[in-house]
């Protein structure tokens, strides 16, 4: 994490932004990340490996809520980068991150986000590498990059689907769109379930997916529209079965009419699985040894675009399909 033209001393007599990495940021880091004193991480990727490097920003006010505990939003952060590495069965390596703070954010609220990120290293085998700190007059931004390696070949796609493919979802869908209704008080969430299903996703690592499914991608923008993406990129078609997509209990008892939202909305992190029918028995022998659910949802057919069926086999019409990150400022 290299110096942004902060030039004022800290109480330890180092530059105030190298007294914060110090005391914030280098309980992170882990081999490689040269104790975060260099300009860059040296490190060596496993032999016989590929690398899967994947970045995503989150904007206060935008991906996460101002009055979010630090300690989420750190670990939303790196478990949404964490869910791009499972959609494509990477295994974690390290990470870089970039805050730009303003100046509400003092070093309290940082040293919760850090505590997050503490317990999600541990949990996912996973530490920092370096990145960088500079300060705004804006909200909140920051931005990871995280790094992972995979067999080759064996990546997983989001644009190699196949026509008699089924399609598989894991988890349940909908949690995310709705916990951030609920955090907004717009829906009941009497036991906190869906508000933590918004503030901290459950990346799908670990499901050693390479040699079973044909095509894979998260669940990040709206499932009808992350779908779509799928269908376009391999040139077919799908269709789902909504009455098949897996809803929690805790979004049943909101009532049927939020179906769509929860179809629509983001922020659910699971994963989107295309998987051929000679391969179903391998899929669910190894989500029940990761402990992850899995429902198959709908197929992949000929011809192009999404088309969502309800239980009567009428196609169901969505205001919006899904999050924009132009149109929605994300």
């Amino acid at each position: 994490m290299t110096a942004m033209g902060q030039d004022t001393l800290s109480d330890n007599g180092l530059p105030a932004e190298f007294g914060f990495i110090a005391s914030i940021f280098r309980p992170l880091a882990g081999d490689g990340a040269l104790d975060l004193r260099d300009d860059a991480a040296v490190f060596m990727p496993p032999a016989g490996r590929e690398l899967v490097i994947a970045a995503d920003a989150m904007v206060e006010g935008v991906h996460f809520l101002p009055d979010d505990p630090s300690g989420t939003v750190g670990r939303k952060l790196l478990r949404c980068n964490l869910s791009d590495l499972a959609a494509m069965d990477a295994t974690p390596l390290g990470y870089l991150m970039t805050v730009s703070m303003p100046p509400e954010r003092d070093e309290a609220w940082f040293a919760g986000f850090a505590s997050g990120l503490v317990h999600d290293q541990r949990q996912f085998g996973i530490t920092l590498l370096g990145g960088d700190t500079t300060s705004t007059s804006g909200p909140l931004v920051l931005s990871l990059t995280v790094l992972g390696h995979v067999a080759p070949g064996r990546a997983l796609r989001r644009g190699t689907a196949c026509v008699g493919d089924g399609i598989w979802v894991t988890g349940t869908i909908g949690d995310g769109a709705m916990g951030l209704l609920a955090r907004r008080g717009q829906v009941a969430d009497p036991d906190g379930f869906l508000a933590d299903r918004y503030q901290l996703p459950r990346p799908r690592l670990g499901l050693e997916l390479g040699n079973v499914a044909s095509a894979g991608m998260d669940v990040s923008d709206g499932l009808v529209q992350d779908m779509g993406h799928m269908a376009r990129e391999s040139g077919v078609g799908i269709v789902i079965h909504a009455d098949q997509v897996p809803l929690s209990p805790a979004v049943r008892a909101l009532g049927s009419q939020w179906l769509p939202t929860c179809l629509s909305g983001g922020d659910d992190y699971e994963l989107l699985l295309a998987v051929p029918s000679m391969h179903e028995a391998q899929l669910l022998r190894h989500a029940a040894r990761a402990g992850v659910a899995v429902t198959r949802i709908g197929q992949v057919v000929a011809g192009n675009g999404v088309q969502v069926v309800d239980a009567a086999g009428h196609a169901m019409v969505f205001a919006r399909r899904g999050w924009s990150h132009v149109a929605d400022g994300g």
